[in-house]
């Protein structure tokens, strides 16, 4: 696809704003003719006014429009969806390769859903209820059916004919799989491998091994792990009798690590990636609730805490300034423990066969930030307080909790991952207000001892 040297900034995003006052269409149809899909598709999704988004849409060049559908964020594809006609939608499904079409279609009512697939030529039909059947997060859910396949017994000559032809209708191919006469998977064959034998060659006699393989049910986030781990540009997908049944590309892979790097950061603090585009501000409240509701218990057995060191607080009003700073930056240091975790078992830096080597890796780094952080704390307590009791106090509790809770940090995801739980969702609130806790407690007892009993 041609690149544009076009910058989407504000001044563009302002100038398209006069021109769409102005009604210059023809000089938006030049702009879309030169910028890119992925630039057009951002162009929209900064123009809030649902008439002058239809506006811009119908002026995109038709060739780019189901790709800029594809492209832009689910609310603004909500808007042009709900004028679109069935017949004008069934086009876009129709151009799209099919991993997308799919996408594209579970948006959509389900009666609208069942009238469009009729329609839809035998083929097409029959490429996207395969993909329909799987879930969304495995191999079957984000492959595409789209694919140049020949059979061994072919020779280079007609494998090219294959590729051309494939080529103009759209496709984006970077090998060309090889099957017998059953549609079993026996190998693979590079573009640059066509091109240097002879034209008269069975492609059998130079087919090499795929070096990853990947079957329908698989997760997406383990085959993200494989092309990463093997850099891969494509892989093929087979049934369980071995049948090639699509592939999986690079740029399907970006999406997943996107989309499961937003999920994580979401789960962490108690809310969903898409709540914002799909959800009501009520639905988004009730969603939140039970996550804000376990932090306010957790967070009242602080209080409770607090309440049962009265008169050691009451002794030492200063101590009360030093709560919530050990109590931001332990949770902090726990938070970032449990997220370079959770990133970790994500993309198989971090397994749980082998725990012990990030809890110790954590550690090791929590004992150098506590130590450094805990020697600061503890003489500005010096200073304030103009004794070395309150200094050690303060400086001791701040290296412990943060040890602490860079353990718990660390230990937590991987304990819910054994259990079959999503790690990012146990990391989020829950967690912090639990080390708060924890905080409290260590740096209200060390003081007691201290000033009471020493």
């Amino acid at each position: 696809m041609k690149q544009s040297n076009i910058t989407i900034d504000d001044e563009l995003l302002e100038e398209i704003q006069y021109l769409i006052s102005t009604d210059s269409k023809e000089i938006i149809k030049n702009l879309f003719f030169d910028l890119d899909v992925a630039d057009i598709a951002l162009v929209l999704r900064y123009i809030q006014d649902e008439e002058k988004l239809l506006y811009l849409f119908s002026l995109i060049p038709k060739n780019k429009r189901s790709e800029v559908v594809c492209e832009t964020i689910r609310e603004v594809r909500k808007k042009i969806l709900k004028v679109l006609s069935e017949k004008e939608i069934q086009q876009i499904i129709e151009d799209l390769e099919t991993d997308d079409a799919v996408d594209l279609l579970g948006e959509l009512p389900e009666e609208v859903q069942k009238r469009i697939i009729s329609n839809l030529s035998d083929e097409t039909k029959k490429r996207l209820l395969l993909l329909l059947k799987y879930e969304e997060d495995t191999a079957g859910g984000i492959m595409s059916a789209d694919f140049v396949a020949v059979y061994n017994t072919e020779t280079v000559k007609q494998a090219l004919k294959k590729l051309k032809s494939k080529l103009k209708e759209g496709y984006e191919i970077h090998n060309v799989f090889v099957v017998d006469k059953q549609h079993i998977l026996i190998g693979i064959i590079s573009i640059y491998d066509l091109l240097l034998h002879s034209e008269n060659k069975k492609v059998g006699k130079i087919i090499k091994k795929p070096e990853f393989v990947v079957t329908p049910d698989m997760d997406q986030e383990e085959i993200a792990q494989v092309f990463k781990k093997y850099d891969l540009i494509s892989a093929p997908v087979v049934d369980s009798d071995g049948k090639l049944i699509g592939r999986i590309t690079v740029d399907d892979i970006v999406d997943v690590i996107e989309e499961e790097h937003n999920e994580d950061i979401a789960r962490m603090v108690g809310t969903e990636v898409e709540e914002m585009e799909n959800r009501s501000p009520f639905q988004i409240a009730l969603m939140r609730a039970p996550w804000v509701l376990i932090t306010l218990f957790v967070e009242f057995f602080a209080g409770v805490v607090i309440h049962y060191y009265d008169e050691i607080l009451s002794k030492v009003i200063l101590l009360a300034s030093f709560m919530p700073v050990i109590s931001a930056i332990s949770g902090n240091t726990g938070l970032q423990s449990a997220a370079i975790v959770i990133r970790a078992l994500a993309t198989g830096h971090a397994k749980l066969e082998e725990w012990w080597r990030p809890v110790i890796r954590q550690l090791i780094v929590t004992l150098i930030l506590g130590s450094l952080i805990g020697i600061i704390v503890g003489i500005i307590g010096f200073i304030w307080h103009k004794t070395y009791k309150f200094g050690f106090v303060v400086g001791l509790s701040m290296f412990i909790s943060i040890n602490l809770s860079g353990f718990i940090g660390t230990v937590t995801p991987m304990v819910s991952k054994r259990f079959g739980i999503d790690p990012a969702i146990t990391a989020g609130p829950f967690e912090t207000a639990f080390q708060d806790v924890i905080g409290i407690t260590i740096f209200l007892t060390l003081a007691k001892i201290m000033f009471e009993y020493l």
